[in-house]
């Protein structure tokens, strides 16, 4: 009887399971409050650059620190800005250092509302949508780093809705996570690259082109990573296909 009861409470929106959830949402009320959206801007940075330069040289190990732990709490409170966070990024700390900081703190801050999603929505949805989820859930997990490798690769979902989704169907933490920072490293490099060549852009008084991520000579070998991580999903499905 105990047993029935606790399983029946984990499918159910109680204030405790939403909790992650609302400390999330409220943490995004000073954000826009403040007008703190306004700083994650190219417009900003431009205005701040030698400011944020010297300090930068100034307390290099703090702004570091700084600069993962703001990376987290816009990922993790899924705030925008992100790309030029990575711009900025690039500009500060070099196309390398950038990717690294960035990396690490995206995959934190995803891993975050990941888990919070899950605590709170996971096991309702589950109930509720019944045997089709499960049978979406049953593929997905099958093949769950592949695919999410392919999600994070190739920019056709936002960010955060990639963040959210293998949090209702049953991925697990740790295939998350491999997928996450794997998958995130191509992309980042690349706006990260663009970051290390503001210096040029604010010179001639142009704008950097977000865009160039989507020109074949980009595109095409990010497309080329996702059919690789492909490969074990086309394996397995020739495998067991009757000969």
């Amino acid at each position: 009887m105990n047993d029935v009861s606790t399983h029946d409470t984990g499918k159910k929106l109680t204030f405790r399971r939403l909790l992650p959830l609302l400390i999330i949402g409220i943490g995004c009320i000073p954000f826009f409050a403040l007008g703190l959206d306004e700083y994650l801007t190219f417009d900003a940075l431009k205005a701040n650059r030698h400011e944020i330069m010297a300090w930068t040289g100034e307390n290099y190990l703090l702004a570091v620190l700084t600069f993962i732990g703001l990376y987290i709490v816009v990922i993790g409170l899924s705030l925008p800005g992100g790309i030029w966070l990575t711009v900025t990024g690039g500009f500060l700390f070099g196309t390398i250092e950038s990717t690294v900081y960035v990396v690490a703190g995206a995959t934190t801050g995803a891993t975050a509302i990941f888990l919070a999603a899950r605590y709170a929505f996971a096991d309702f949805l589950r109930a509720k949508a019944g045997a089709s989820i499960r049978k979406m859930e049953d593929g997905f997990r099958e093949n769950a780093l592949s695919y999410l490798l392919v999600l994070r690769l190739v920019p056709i979902f936002p960010f955060w809705l990639v963040n959210l989704v293998p949090a209702f169907i049953g991925v697990r933490v740790g295939t998350y996570i491999l997928g996450t920072f794997f998958g995130i490293i191509p992309g980042t490099f690349v706006f990260a690259s663009i970051g290390n060549g503001l210096g040029s852009v604010f010179d001639s008084g142009g704008e950097p082109d977000l865009g160039i991520i989507f020109t074949p000579g980009i595109l095409i070998p990010i497309i080329g990573l996702a059919v690789l991580a492909l490969i074990p999903v086309f394996y397995k499905k020739f495998k067991n296909t009757p000969a």
